[in-house]
């Protein structure tokens, strides 16, 4: 039985729904074509359900939208199959999307041990006689860590690098504190605000851009909110010594319940395996005072542990440099989120399926826009 990803949930899919995306509902059985639902429907079903978020733009002259599945379809065939799918697929979805749509998007699910397995998979598209293009941007980390949470809290700190053993005693021993916040809390306002200064440090000191406040704090709102339709959590980490607070980190637990008897996943002899679901380290944010008391450590480990009582399977740390080469500007987060001891994935990112003919042009003004965003402005600010 394939597992459902966090990004598609109806709760997701309804707080996209809220910042720019309009999330439109499918039923996608194995092997079958997407059939329509409603948009109360899609909001409630929980099982086969396929997302699709589509972003409207309009310019001047034209207005256009795109077509986005985040982490769906399931990979169940071989290659060549897998791809026909996609296509069928996005066909099948030109009915039911505004006309203008230019183009459907595609993250494959798929996780590969070695980014030499990833590269030949996006490559083999290219012998295949349909109109698939590998995206330009991928929309979800292609590079990612993930810890299995099956083994006791001993066994995890073992398999972890003995520095981030110690870093975490110590920032214990400093005397940090983490503390957890949901926003049903009474001091939820000035928890978040703590952590939105940190977010505002840490956009200064590395040069990286943020939604804005209102995006995160509704994420916290809305897991708040939700706590009867889906097992989903969202939490807010705050790391702080005295008066002082030195990092935070927002993560989403989710355990698909409905999968299976008690939220596990079953082999075909009825045996119990693992639970459905994942742990995800979503945003993550630090100041600029007492970062030799290695916050940043013990609160991740405060999350792991967490992960575990709310029996998720795994815990991702969403997003690392695809190698460990030390000139890549990234260098320092492949180290330190590779040094908990999980495994390194390597996924596909994402792929077109264009359904108009300016699809080019669009093509050509992404290119653009993640030229200016990654080189041209952190190279005007000296970065």
């Amino acid at each position: 039985m394939a597992t459902k990803r966090f990004l598609q949930t109806s709760f997701w899919a309804e707080f996209k729904g809220a910042h720019g995306w309009t999330p439109y509902y499918f039923v996608l059985e194995k092997n079958a074509l997407p059939v329509s639902l409603n948009r109360e429907e899609g909001a409630t079903r929980k099982d086969n359900l396929l997302v699709v978020l589509v972003r409207s733009f309009s310019l001047k002259i034209k207005k256009f939208s795109l077509a986005y599945i985040p982490m769906a379809p399931e990979y169940l065939e071989d290659k060549e199959v897998y791809f026909k799918r996609l296509y069928d697929i996005s066909q099948e979805l030109k009915k039911y999307l505004p006309k203008n749509t230019l183009f459907v998007r595609f993250d494959p699910p798929i996780d590969f041990s070695t980014v030499e397995e990833r590269d030949n998979f996006n490559l083999s598209f290219k012998s295949i006689t349909l109109p698939i293009k590998k995206s330009l941007v991928d929309i979800q980390p292609p590079d990612t860590v993930i810890l299995p949470l099956n083994k006791t809290p001993e066994e995890l700190l073992s398999n972890m690098k003995s520095k981030w053993r110690y870093n975490i005693k110590l920032a214990a021993k400093k005397g940090v504190v983490v503390s957890k916040h949901f926003a049903s809390d009474s001091d939820f306002d000035s928890a978040f605000d703590h952590f939105y200064e940190l977010f505002c440090q840490t956009s200064e000191r590395d040069g990286v851009s943020f939604h804005n406040k209102e995006y995160y704090k509704d994420l916290l709102i809305r897991s708040a909110k939700n706590s009867s339709k889906e097992n989903i959590l969202v939490t807010l980490y705050l790391a702080h010594h005295e008066d002082d607070y030195l990092a935070g980190i927002i993560t989403l637990f989710y355990v698909d319940k409905e999968a299976s008897p008690m939220g596990k996943q079953a082999s075909p002899n009825g045996e119990i395996l693992s639970p459905l679901g994942e742990a995800l380290y979503l945003y993550g944010a630090s100041g600029n005072v007492k970062r030799n008391y290695m916050p940043a450590y013990l609160l991740q480990w405060t999350a792991i542990q967490d992960a575990i009582k709310f029996n998720c399977p795994v815990y991702d740390f969403y997003g690392i440099p695809p190698t460990d080469k030390e000139d890549h500007p990234m260098h320092g987060l492949y180290l330190f989120k590779t040094g908990f001891g999980g495994n390194i994935v390597h996924r596909p990112g994402s792929f077109d399926i264009p359904l108009r003919s300016s699809y080019k042009i669009y093509e050509v003004l992404e290119k653009a826009r993640a030229w200016w965003f990654k080189k041209a402005v952190k190279k005007l600010k000296g970065r």
